[in-house]
């Protein structure tokens, strides 16, 4: 039995706080979704600590801007942008095909919540697309400069939604059964913590760590195919299981404790929450983490079909 991992830090504390004391001079992090909510503030506190960062965004207008914002706020000048959409493969194999050098720190937090039903070309529904099989592809592709690094970190940015549906191997793709955005989302997340499971089982001589965690609940734009209405409904639902609001600097503390905080050297295939290792989850909350997240025989599986999927 393993000891859950606990730290000085909790809810209310921001990134800049987890990495106050933290020298990242001369290593090179990814951030995905680097130019929105949770993703800037993530780049921002790496940035502070004074690694060399690169912003993997959709847009490359707002990605040059919050690459200014974070030069001056931080007086780091290493901020750098390049382009990646998770939901076109084509797109993230040129980013790892260009990529020069060992990587240390990947964060996976790009992406798409509760969306209208949509397809990519392949036919593949495009949350899974976007949060699992494009990071599945960006990670695997990158594999090589994270265990040249020595000791590199991927974080793989779930989300309480996970709570929602396990990985449905029968109908990833809502080709059978009717879509429910919702279930969507909640299954492309149990894949991102399944992903971490599977990855430590067959990276662990690499040198390399993967955990996955929750942010928590914070207004971003991650919710713009969410009405207001739709976010109290569903908070109302949750009941006291309902977490607080945090602020986008309160929702990148847990990422970056995962990436770069000492006190989860040599921890990996866990799942973090408020800034420590959650507990299982207690039915009719909101918290915690569900077996089905971590079970090693499904975490198996999706590898296998990903890699299938991907051809």
């Amino acid at each position: 039995m393993t000891t859950r991992i606990t730290t000085p830090f909790g809810f209310a504390s921001t990134a800049a706080e987890v990495l106050d004391g933290v020298d990242l001079t001369g290593r090179r992090a990814v951030v995905t979704g680097g130019a929105s909510g949770i993703g800037i503030e993530t780049a921002r506190a790496l940035a502070g600590a004074g690694a060399e960062v690169t912003l993997a965004v959709r847009r490359r207008d707002a990605g040059e801007r919050t690459a200014e914002d974070i030069i001056a706020t931080t007086g780091n000048k290493q901020v750098l942008v390049a382009d990646l959409d998770l939901a076109d493969q084509a797109s993230v194999r040129r980013f790892t095909a260009a990529w020069e050098g060992p990587l240390h720190m990947l964060v996976n937090n790009a992406a798409v919540m509760a969306a209208p039903e949509t397809r990519t070309p392949e036919g593949w529904e495009l949350q899974f697309a976007t949060n699992h099989l494009g990071h599945f592809t960006l990670t695997t592709g990158l594999h090589g400069a994270l265990a040249a690094a020595g000791g590199a970190r991927v974080v793989s940015v779930s989300s309480s939604a996970h709570l929602r549906s396990p990985v449905v191997f029968d109908d990833i793709h809502f080709r059978e059964r009717a879509y429910e955005p919702w279930s969507a989302y909640g299954q492309s997340k149990t894949a991102n913590v399944l992903f971490a499971v599977e990855a430590t089982r067959r990276w662990a001589g690499d040198g390399i760590a993967v955990n996955a965690l929750t942010p928590g609940s914070i207004r971003t734009n991650l919710q713009r195919h969410v009405s207001d209405e739709e976010i109290e409904r569903l908070r109302a639902e949750a009941g006291a299981g309902a977490s607080q609001w945090k602020t986008p600097e309160q929702g990148a503390a847990t990422s970056v404790l995962v990436a770069a905080s000492p006190l989860l050297d040599g921890v990996s295939g866990r799942y973090f929450e408020d800034c420590e290792e959650a507990g299982p989850n207690r039915p009719g909350t909101r918290f915690g983490v569900a077996a089905y997240a971590l079970d090693p025989e499904a975490a198996e599986r999706l590898w296998q079909v990903s890699v299938d999927t991907l051809g």
